[in-house]
């Protein structure tokens, strides 16, 4: 054919084109540069969190499936999110930390990953993937009871080997300082016995203490689809705001949310408990806590008891 290619090379051409074409509306993942991270203050769905580092975390609330499913998008600490992965948001613990997550409706339990912020909605405690929410026995769009507890040695572990930039001491200038002289004196009558106890050893089960909290192992960057089943356990929604060691100040905010003040613990050491409840729906919780954060109690939340 004169004044053009030929048909087969017009074909590779164009498959050449429509190649390109492809790599162009598909950019490369990110890289995953995973670090541990407790941060600052932010807000988010209007309230205010306040990240730190908890080991024994045991919370109860409602769970929902994460609205943003998009793979590759880069989580708070660096890490990259997949939905088929057993990953979850929460709004204060230190990031990543290891979660064993119990559905109290349906009695099913697994371990997550936590390495983002969340959820938007201040009245869910946590927010999961699609894959955990499958294994879980969680619907999306819906709410269910659930129980968090933070697996300490496992999260410990997997932070030891994880950059911490927030933990690096800063580097500050010493003054100068002028020599100091020194002579060594003669021991005073009874020293003998101190130093040699300066001196002793560790005690055995102190260092054993040491070398077993060293010794565990990381979990896997991507954890194993390990689904437990206890009993199921479903309790009722309460939106609990703050606690008191005086009664007046409880009833004072308890009248603002129109909640109630419960006394916990012995007479003479008691504190007073402000909660609202119980409520009879997802739906009602979420009104009761609605009403709680517009009234200025910005640490109230639902809890399952």
């Amino acid at each position: 054919m004169r004044g053009g290619w030929p048909t087969g090379r017009r074909a590779l051409g164009a498959l050449a084109l429509a190649a390109l074409a492809g790599c162009a509306r598909t950019p490369p993942l990110p890289q995953a540069q995973p670090r541990v991270v407790v941060g600052e203050p932010y807000q988010m769905g209007g309230v205010w969190s306040y990240p730190r580092e908890d080991f024994g975390l045991v919370q109860t609330g409602l769970g929902a499936v994460a609205t943003d499913q998009r793979a590759g998008r880069r989580t708070a600490n660096g890490e990259i999110h997949d939905p088929a992965a057993l990953m979850a948001a929460h709004r204060t613990l230190q990031l990543p930390a290891i979660l064993r997550v119990t559905n109290l409706e349906t009695g099913l339990e697994l371990d997550l990953r936590v390495n983002d912020r969340g959820p938007q909605n201040p009245g869910r405690v946590l927010e999961v993937s699609r894959r955990a929410a499958e294994l879980l026995g969680l619907r999306p769009g819906a709410a269910a009871q659930i129980r968090i507890a933070v697996q300490a040695e496992a999260s410990r572990a997997l932070a030891a080997g994880l950059p911490q930039p927030e933990a690096q001491a800063l580097q500050v200038a010493a003054a100068p300082v002028g020599a100091v002289g020194r002579e060594d004196l003669a021991p005073p009558p009874g020293a003998s016995q101190a130093a040699r106890l300066r001196e002793a050893r560790p005690l055995p089960g102190a260092r054993a203490e040491v070398v077993a909290a060293g010794s565990a192992a990381a979990p896997p960057d991507r954890l194993p689809e390990r689904v437990t089943r206890t009993a199921p356990a479903p309790g009722r929604l309460y939106v609990e705001a703050a606690s008191f060691s005086r009664r007046d100040l409880a009833e004072r905010q308890a009248a603002r949310i129109g909640g109630r003040v419960d006394a916990i613990g012995p007479r003479n050491r008691q504190t007073f408990r402000v909660r609202i409840g119980p409520l009879n729906s997802v739906a009602e919780a979420d009104r009761a806590l609605e009403g709680s954060l517009r009234a200025g109690v910005s640490d109230a939340r639902i809890i399952v008891d």
